[in-house]
């Protein structure tokens, strides 16, 4: 890989924890396949399952990119769902 690919992927995985900040490792795996490029995102989040997000395609950047915008829609999704649990007040039995 050339520094400048690898540059590039290293800023754009750095924006994950912008999204969600209890991520406490990132590791990208990129192979060259026959038909292009397959990137594999993995974040390890503090207290939960690895998020693993994978992107195809013809062009590297744009694998890149796929994979990065796939991990923060996931990261996103999994701070709402805490988000919801936390302030989720149960209705069994309790205030007529």
């Amino acid at each position: 890989m050339t520094p400048t690919i690898e540059e590039y992927a290293k800023s754009k995985s750095e924006k994950l924890t912008r999204f969600f900040d209890r991520i406490e490792q990132i590791d990208m795996k990129i192979e060259k396949t026959t038909h292009g490029f397959t990137v594999e995102l993995i974040s390890d989040v503090e207290h939960h399952d690895n998020i693993v997000s994978t992107s195809e395609d013809d062009d590297l950047h744009a694998a890149i990119d796929s994979c990065v915008n796939k991990s923060i829609r996931q990261l996103t999704d999994l701070k709402s769902k805490l988000r919801d649990d936390k302030h989720h007040t149960p209705t069994g039995g309790q205030g007529r």
